[in-house]
């Protein structure tokens, strides 16, 4: 997942692309960002995509910093959240090795940590330590690999949608799944998508400097992972990790 493939999605981000806004039916993600919001604090979204996160962020806080790696996607969202002055846009690539960013008191990034490169992964968590003042608070939201491995177990178990199915073409195929696997890489929709242990997760905020307060479930319905899920087929339900922590 690099600039050219947001870029090119970009027009097609509400079809093709998860709406983890839409599908917290919890509530668990805006419960977390009131909980740090302040009309006296600044937030910076990173990731920001087509805006869809803008209109809260702008609604609970004195100034927003949107940013993404795609240049469409932040025109698209700032002609949706035109009606917002106190947001500002900015095109940040988080996995580059130099960066020069605007820090703030809440950082908010909603699945955006999804690339296949390990190095890239890297400076992208190292990077979110200067997105933040001092003492300030980090909302990420990342995809489960427990979950991704747990539809799938029930995908090839009661055979549930053989689309849901990995199509393994040749023994190259294979390898590659079989050498991504071990890094948390799994595909979604035939797109190597990097997905999180919860222990990792907190490995690497704390190796980063920060100060985990909790790691939660945000649950999905079984609809976002099958097409035809089983009527039986209940909790526990597929799932992100949302990661509430500080910077020290």
């Amino acid at each position: 997942m690099d600039r050219k493939y947001w870029e090119r999605i970009a027009p097609n981000y509400n079809v093709e692309i998860f709406d983890v806004l839409q599908n917290d039916t919890s509530g668990k993600i805006i419960a977390a960002i009131e909980q740090v919001a302040s009309k006296e604090k600044t937030v910076t979204d990173i990731g920001c995509a087509v805006g869809k996160w803008v209109p809260l962020l702008a609604t609970a806080f004195k100034h927003v910093v949107a940013t993404d790696i795609s240049a469409i996607n932040l025109q698209l969202a700032a002609e949706k959240c035109k009606d917002y002055s106190n947001v500002e846009y900015q095109r940040m690539d988080m996995s580059a090795y130099t960066l020069t960013v605007t820090p703030c008191d809440v950082a908010v990034c909603i699945n955006a940590i999804l690339t296949d490169n390990l190095k890239k992964r890297i400076n992208f968590f190292q990077s979110l330590d200067i997105c933040l003042n001092n003492g300030g608070d980090l909302i990420l939201v990342v995809p489960s690999l427990e979950s991704k491995l747990f539809a799938n177990i029930i995908a090839n178990r009661w055979n549930v949608d053989d689309d849901h199915k990995e199509k393994i073409e040749s023994v190259e195929k294979a390898y590659a799944l079989a050498k991504n696997i071990k890094q948390g890489v799994t595909d979604i929709d035939n797109v190597p998508t990097k997905h999180y242990l919860k222990e990792e997760l907190e490995l690497l905020l704390t190796l980063e400097g920060f100060e985990v307060d909790r790691v939660e479930k945000i649950n999905y319905t079984w609809k976002t992972e099958f097409n035809n899920p089983p009527k039986w087929l209940a909790e526990p339900y597929p799932w992100d990790w949302m990661c509430v922590a500080k910077k020290k």
